[in-house]
């Protein structure tokens, strides 16, 4: 169903839609554990809301991949990403990030050896 919803959202022209449903995408490849594809997903959905000048969604975005990164054992990227969306999401405002820095330093004390 979302293959055909993402078909109709960019007949319609509809790229805020086809980002969000790109992600829906991403997260079911996810859970599905087909990270690989859920990368290539999330990838395509931050081309999409960069294009839009989304920045909520690019911050929402680049930590999603910062995520799959991380499981796929691609640390060094994983941060990278991760940093990208926590810095992002402060420029923004987001109250919401506590969550976020506590994984980010999760991910570096992986990356440490810690």
């Amino acid at each position: 169903h979302y293959e055909q919803a993402l078909a109709i959202r960019r007949e319609v022209g509809d790229r805020r839609g086809e980002a969000a449903t790109l992600n829906n995408i991403a997260g079911v490849y996810h859970a599905l554990g087909q990270r690989e594809k859920a990368l290539t997903s999330y990838e395509q959905a931050l081309a999409v809301v960069r294009e839009e000048g989304d920045r909520f969604g690019e911050s929402a975005t680049l930590f999603n991949i910062g995520f799959v990164l991380d499981q796929l054992g691609r640390t060094a990227e994983a941060v990278s990403y991760l940093e990208q969306s926590i810095a992002l999401g402060e420029a923004l405002g987001r109250p919401d990030l506590d969550s976020d820095r506590a994984f980010l330093d999760r991910v570096r004390r992986k990356l440490m050896g810690n």
